[in-house]
């Protein structure tokens, strides 16, 4: 099931990039331009959501074809290199929000200042160069404007989507008791918008409690830790109702 998600999510991407380089005109008067960049905007982040999944093996049991998606949907995204996004991933999950956390700034939590510092750790020569390539086998076939705003931009909108779902937002300060062990928060249920707003990953708790779990079945692990929290609540009502009774009233004291 893995494979042909992250089929669908590529497909999909690349349908639409096709058809708006195509056929729609760049024109802030028209409602269907704008309606297809947050399209293509957040089939952008559900391209890298695909990369960060078989970050953690989650889009096929076989290696070599979770890895080939990997490489695929990263290069795809903005000619990322997909073992170094891997190793950075993964200390993000060993040391989260800490100065040994690669996505985490642990100065000032500016929204712009910590994306910039975010941005940074990811930006290689080598991602310069494919994308300078990409661009310029594109204006081949497409004007500058057809690619700066149909293709470019959507890439460029979806970092801040995926940055304030997937790190902003859940790992900032202050970091309260709800957030233990993984120093992170969550959206509140809702499916619908947690699945247009991020793919799911505002269900941020619910990764880090279950970073195996691949993005699609992440409601399944929020609507669990839901019901063991709701049972958890009602353990401690019950434990502080006991309490109280047990409590002898003023007025039986010597009697």
């Amino acid at each position: 099931m893995g494979i042909i998600i992250a089929l669908l999510v590529l497909i999909s991407w690349a349908s639409h990039l096709g058809y708006i380089l195509l056929y729609q005109p760049v024109d802030p008067t028209d409602v269907w331009f704008w309606l297809h960049l947050l399209i293509q905007t957040w089939l952008f982040t559900g391209l890298f959501i695909t990369g960060h999944d078989a970050m953690h093996g989650t889009i096929s049991r076989n290696k070599r074809i979770n890895n080939f998606f990997g490489y695929l949907s990263s290069t795809l995204y903005a000619g990322l290199w997909y073992p170094q996004l891997k190793k950075k991933h993964h200390l993000h999950h060993a040391h989260v929000a800490t100065e040994d956390d690669p996505d985490y700034h642990t100065g000032h939590q500016n929204f712009f200042i910590w994306w910039f510092s975010f941005m940074k750790q990811y930006l290689t020569i080598w991602q310069i160069l494919i994308m300078a390539t990409l661009y310029n086998i594109g204006l081949l076939y497409f004007s500058d404007q057809q690619l700066l705003v149909l293709w470019i931009t959507p890439s460029i909108l979806s970092t801040f989507q995926l940055f304030y779902f997937g790190t902003y937002r859940p790992h900032r300060r202050p970091h309260t008791e709800e957030m233990k062990p993984h120093k992170a928060r969550s959206q509140k249920r809702n499916h619908l918008w947690a699945l247009l707003s991020c793919f799911f990953f505002g269900y941020h708790y619910e990764h880090h409690a279950s970073p195996h779990t691949p993005w699609w079945k992440l409601y399944r692990i929020k609507r669990s830790i839901g019901r063991e929290v709701e049972r958890s609540r009602g353990r401690e009502v019950e434990r502080s109702r006991g309490k109280r009774s047990a409590v002898p009233r003023s007025g039986m004291i010597g009697h």
